[in-house]
């Protein structure tokens, strides 16, 4: 074969590994240094035997003035923040729950993506609304999904959405003080929840919060002041539609990091008129 031409195996019998002795004082200057051969390992040169990384108790005998190779630098941070910018809301009204959003994806001063989804059905029965890092939303709403399906197979029912909401923070608070960076509002309707909707947030350190209006993202400010003037128990399907629309539209027009079209979903229970 011509890979056994190249690292020389051809007719070459293998005797045994190659000491751990020899990788102590030759390891950071194998990539400098000339292949090397032995007697021990049949002529075989010795980084093909050089495993990718080197035990931890190497470095522990070394003098401290000899330093430790590059792939054990720590990380660096970031010459400057990134910022995200958002507005989603949810809140629930007689006919059900109403979750909107933006769709603009924002990079710093940067519209990323015009037409990015920020809503996301969970199940039948539940939709979720993402605010911050784009990428540890899809994430999460991936291990989410995951997970619902995983209990109702295990329990042969649906999980509620307190439920998820719970397990949600259950497997986000590991992450808290880190840089993963996720918000999302947990929008749909269960028995629990009267068959009229519930509406939980749910962030990366954990945080757990169920309300009856619930506003994320840079441009949620705006998005409350509309909210808080026209949202009423009472309102009609058409009527909260509209509120809803009208509340993304008026914050995307403040703020810059919304923006573009309006995504909006209705969720509701099919045991009560809509």
């Amino acid at each position: 074969m011509a890979l056994e031409d190249i690292c020389s195996f051809k007719d070459k019998p293998l005797q045994r590994w190659f000491p751990l002795s020899a990788l102590e004082t030759d390891y950071h200057n194998l990539e400098l240094e000339s292949l090397k051969t032995t007697q021990i390992n049949g002529g075989i040169p010795q980084h093909i035997f050089m495993p990718p990384f080197p035990p931890t108790n190497l470095f522990i005998s070394r003098s401290t003035s000899r330093s430790a190779p590059s792939n054990y630098s720590p990380t660096v941070e970031r010459p400057f923040p990134l910022t995200h910018g958002t507005t989603t809301l949810g809140f629930v009204f007689q006919g059900g729950v109403i979750a909107a959003a933006d769709t603009r994806a924002s990079a710093g001063g940067l519209v990323a993506c015009p037409a990015v989804h920020k809503i996301t059905p969970i199940h039948s029965h539940l939709v979720v609304t993402s605010s911050g890092s784009g990428a540890d939303c899809m994430l999460w709403e991936r291990i989410l999904i995951r997970e619902i399906r995983l209990y109702e197979l295990r329990h042969k029912r649906r999980l509620s959405i307190r439920g998820s909401a719970k397990l949600l923070s259950c497997m986000l608070h590991p992450f808290k003080g880190t840089n993963v960076c996720v918000a999302l509002t947990l929008c749909g309707w269960d028995k629990e929840g009267g068959s009229f909707g519930m509406v939980i947030y749910v962030c990366s350190d954990g945080a757990r919060l169920q309300g009856d209006i619930i506003s994320v993202g840079s441009g949620s400010p705006y998005a409350y002041g509309v909210l808080d003037g026209g949202l009423s128990w009472s309102l009609s399907k058409e009527e909260a539609i509209s509120l809803a629309r009208e509340a993304v539209f008026r914050a995307t027009h403040r703020d810059a990091y919304s923006g573009n079209n309006v995504d909006l979903f209705h969720s509701f229970s099919t045991e009560q008129p809509h």
